[in-house]
């Protein structure tokens, strides 16, 4: 008996109905990692006298002038790259919830950056509690990357990538 070769049809796929447990999860990290970012942001300007005791002992041989200089430069570099981290976590949390494929490796490259300049805070001076919050931070990205990249997340993204082909 003869029987032709099945047609290339095929059920098409049902679109997903929302991200599995580990990317929302992975989402709620992100969320956490932006307000623990605001959180140095004021921690930094609030522990300023520790900055300035920190800067003064790593350098001594400093005029007050440019303890001075090195002050403002430090608590302004915490704001910028506070408010700058505060936008990329939300901006992640957004685009990895929607499922958009090249947003788990963007947030890979970030939570890379991320450990470098974890590893740099503890080689300046810096207030023991920033450097607390950093590392609370650096989890955060740690959690947030060990679940974009578990295998149901990427059955996720393969699938949401597939809707819009």
């Amino acid at each position: 008996m003869y029987q032709p070769y099945p047609g290339g049809y095929q059920q098409p796929v049902p679109p997903p109905t929302g991200p599995p447990p580990p990317v929302t999860n992975a989402v709620r990290l992100m969320y956490a990692g932006a307000a623990l970012s605001a959180i140095e942001i004021v921690v930094g300007l609030v522990t300023i006298n520790s900055l300035k005791n920190a800067i003064r002992s790593a350098y001594p041989a400093y005029s007050s002038s440019q303890l001075h200089t090195l002050e403002v430069v430090s608590v302004a570099a915490v704001v910028v790259v506070g408010l700058i981290a505060i936008g990329l976590w939300l901006w992640m949390a957004w685009a990895n919830g929607a499922g958009k494929s090249w947003a788990r490796i963007v947030a890979t490259v970030f939570f890379g950056l991320n450990t470098i300049d974890l590893l740099t805070l503890i080689a300046r001076p810096h207030a023991a509690f920033g450097l607390l919050l950093a590392l609370l931070v650096w989890v955060a990205g740690l959690g947030a990357i060990l679940l974009l990249w578990r295998r149901e997340s990427s059955a996720y993204y393969q699938a949401m990538s597939a809707q819009l082909r």
